[in-house]
């Protein structure tokens, strides 16, 4: 029986009611998969958003960390969505489950061909930025490409890569990590700072103009690039386009080292071999063989290597430049 089974919607309701919050038993499910995520009616009030943290993946302190950062960036009036606060405690614990509440944010995606809302988005990261680099974690990760990717390859090739794949599957990997600690070398070290570090679409709020940044789940310390690539997209004249817009902003309340393009393609390529290790350390989740029903398949290894080959060639372009 996985961990989440348990998580019924009494137990729900009862975990919110534990601190003293009178629900009127309407639950809604939202869209999330690596915890459970749910919008619960409160009397005579606005509804909550109850996050029941998945159990094991962080510590408190790493939790409590994640917290203090989006308070930090909530007291400094930039747009996040911080977790509720009652009696001075964020966290709070119902029979085996962790979770926190949050206020119920409405918006929708960003517009991202849409150039002042890249200049909105980079002028929100520039200041959470400006927070994040004034401070530190202590137990929250910092990246580590060599190791994430050593992790990510080697479980994977233990327990999901089809055999007649392993030679071209790990070959390809030991390409693409030796490209890649090439480009993170510098003369000069990039100074890693506090970012969101799942920066995409999904987790911003756009209303009224303003981008809400929501799930500091993945926060960490590491360059502020990982915070900005994801944002773009299209043919590499566009991207450009799209980079620039988004230094505009940011650099209106922080400094950006243009340095930092160059690792661009080698974050993405971090991010294409560890989601498929997520999905595989899930896989004993009910939630991910309903929801991703593709992962596993003898197409899905197929396209997977062939990504990672076309990642193998972004890799040794010229980056990006700012136009």
């Amino acid at each position: 029986m996985h961990h989440y089974d348990n998580l019924s919607p009494d137990k729900i309701i009862s975990a919110v009611e534990s601190i003293g919050i009178v629900c009127d038993a309407r639950l809604l499910a939202l869209n999330s998969y690596e915890n459970r995520v749910y919008q619960v009616g409160v009397e005579d009030g606005e509804p909550l958003i109850a996050k029941f943290y998945r159990d094991e993946r962080w510590s408190d302190q790493q939790i409590l960390e994640e917290h203090q950062f989006s308070i930090d960036l909530a007291k400094a009036e930039i747009s996040v969505v911080a977790p509720y606060e009652y009696r001075e405690k964020t966290l709070f614990k119902y029979e085996t489950f962790r979770f926190a509440l949050f206020s119920r944010m409405g918006g929708h995606s960003p517009e991202l061909e849409n150039e002042n809302s890249l200049k909105v988005l980079g002028r929100t990261l520039g200041r959470i930025h400006s927070v994040g680099s004034a401070g530190k974690f202590d137990a929250r990760p910092e990246l580590c490409f060599e190791k994430e990717i050593k992790d990510s390859h080697s479980f994977l090739l233990e327990h999901f890569v089809p055999d007649e794949l392993k030679n071209a599957y790990e070959t390809l990997i030991e390409d693409l990590t030796k490209t890649c600690l090439v480009i993170f070398e510098t003369p000069y070290r990039i100074s890693p700072i506090r970012i969101h570090g799942d920066c995409h679409v999904g987790n911003i709020l756009w209303r009224n103009n303003v981008a809400h940044f929501v799930d500091f789940d993945d926060c960490l310390t590491a360059p502020a690039i990982q915070d900005l690539w994801m944002f773009l997209n299209g043919q590499k004249m566009d991207r450009e386009l799209q980079l620039s817009k988004l230094i505009e902003g940011y650099t209106e309340f922080c400094d950006f080292d243009i340095s930092q393009i160059r690792l661009i393609e080698a974050l993405r390529t971090r991010r294409v071999i560890n989601y498929a290790a997520w999905l595989g350390k899930r896989w004993s989740d009910p939630a991910f063989p309903r929801s991703f029903p593709w992962f596993n398949t003898p197409r899905y290894w197929s396209d997977h290597i062939l990504e990672l080959r076309e990642q193998l060639s972004a890799t040794q372009e010229e980056p990006l430049r700012l136009l």
